[in-house]
C-alpha cells in the first residue's frame, strides 16, 4: 500500500513538473542526477584515501584525495551538461494490428553542443542508445507491444546519460503523448453473408456473375488497364505470353460485411470483420462495413481499408487516445 501510494504521488508530481507535449527541452526542471553504483564506489574511495592522508598526514596523499575529488564535481557538470538542451520531439506511430509490436518514432535534435551516450526507452526493457551530432539531429524507433485493439498510449518515456565517466547519472522522465492505433488481431473464417438489395429483373436468391476476386475462372490474354496484380508472371516466364488470371464474383447486390449477421463474441466478431477487410481491399473488391450504430458505406481501396479497420479498431472504445489511461 504505501508503494502504491508514493507511486501515485509521483506520477502527480511529474504530469506537473514535465507535463505531456509533442516536443519536450530538457532543462533543469526536467533533469535529475544521482551518483551510479560506480560513484557511489569512488565517493567511498575518497573518503578512504581522506582518512588515510588524515592519519600519515601524507602531503601527496592529501593532493591525490582533492585531484580526484575535483575530477568528481567538475564530472557533475558534464554529465547534466550532455543532456540539457536536448529536444525530443514525437513522430509518427503507424497502426499495427493485435499481436504486433507497436513502433513510436522520435527526432532528437541539438541546438548546441553534441549529445554523447544517450539512451532511452521504456524500463525495466533495455534501453537503445543514440548519440546527437552538435546542431545536428537523429532518428530512432522504439517498440512496445500491442496487445489489444484500440489505442495504445506509451508510457513516459526515460532518457538518461553517463557521459563522460558512469559515475553519475542524469535523467529525465518524458510524456511525448505517444500513442498508435492497434487494429483487431485477424481471424480467419467463412465470408460472412453479403446484404444489399435486389437487381428488379432477379428473383430473391439469385445472382448472376462479373469480374471479379472470388472464383478463379482461367486465364486470357492481357488488356490495356488490367491490374498488375492478376498477371501471371510463370507463363510469361515459359514464353505463353502476358496472360492475366480472370476471376468471377456474385453480382445482383452489394457486398457487405455485417457484424449483427456472425456468431460469437465481440471481439471474435470484429476479428473476423477485420480479415476480410484486410482480404478484400488487397484484391480491390468493394465492400461496405455494417457494426451497430455504424454503417460505412460500400468502396474499394487503401481509403476504404483505413476507415473500416479503424472502425473496427475504436469499436466500443474511446475515439480520442487523450480519453484512455496507460
Amino acid at each position: 500500500m504505501p508503494a502504491r501510494l508514493f507511486a501515485t504521488r509521483w506520477h502527480r508530481w511529474l504530469e506537473k513538473r514535465i507535463p505531456p507535449a509533442r516536443q519536450v527541452r530538457l532543462d533543469q526542471r526536467r533533469i535529475f542526477i544521482l551518483p551510479t553504483p560506480q560513484g557511489l564506489m569512488f565517493g567511498l574511495a575518497l573518503l578512504l584515501m581522506l582518512l588515510a592522508a588524515i592519519n600519515y598526514q601524507n602531503s601527496l596523499a592529501y593532493g591525490l584525495t582533492f585531484l580526484l575529488l575535483s575530477l568528481g564535481l567538475v564530472t557533475i557538470l558534464h554529465t547534466y551538461r550532455n543532456l540539457a538542451g536536448l529536444v525530443l520531439a514525437a513522430g509518427e506511430a503507424p497502426p499495427v494490428f493485435a499481436g504486433e509490436q507497436a513502433g513510436f518514432r522520435l527526432r532528437l535534435q541539438s541546438n548546441g553542443r553534441a549529445h554523447r551516450g544517450i539512451a532511452l526507452g521504456w524500463p525495466p526493457a533495455p534501453l537503445q542508445a543514440v548519440e546527437v551530432e552538435a546542431d545536428g539531429s537523429s532518428e530512432m524507433e522504439l517498440f512496445l507491444p500491442a496487445s489489444q485493439r484500440g489505442w495504445l498510449r506509451a508510457p513516459r518515456l526515460r532518457v538518461e546519460s553517463r557521459f563522460p565517466l558512469g559515475l553519475l547519472v542524469a535523467w529525465s522522465w518524458v510524456d511525448l503523448d505517444l500513442a498508435a492505433l492497434v487494429y483487431p488481431r485477424p481471424l480467419s473464417g467463412e465470408l460472412p453473408p453479403a446484404g444489399g438489395g435486389v437487381a428488379d429483373d432477379e428473383e430473391p436468391g439469385m445472382a448472376s456473375t462479373r469480374s471479379g476476386v472470388d472464383d478463379f475462372q482461367g486465364l486470357r490474354p492481357y488488356q490495356s488497364g488490367d491490374s498488375r496484380r492478376r498477371l501471371h508472371w510463370k507463363a510469361w516466364s515459359r514464353g505463353q505470353g502476358l496472360l492475366v488470371k480472370d476471376f468471377a464474383e456474385l453480382q445482383g447486390h452489394d457486398l457487405w460485411l455485417d457484424f449483427d449477421s456472425l456468431g460469437g463474441d465481440r471481439e471474435a466478431r470484429l476479428s473476423l470483420l477485420c480479415h476480410w477487410v484486410v482480404q478484400l481491399a488487397g484484391h480491390e473488391q468493394p465492400f461496405g462495413l455494417r457494426l451497430p450504430g455504424v454503417s460505412r458505406a460500400p468502396g474499394s481501396g487503401a481509403l476504404q481499408r483505413e476507415l473500416c479497420l479503424r472502425e473496427l479498431a475504436l469499436f466500443g472504445l474511446p475515439a480520442n487516445p487523450a480519453e484512455v489511461r496507460r
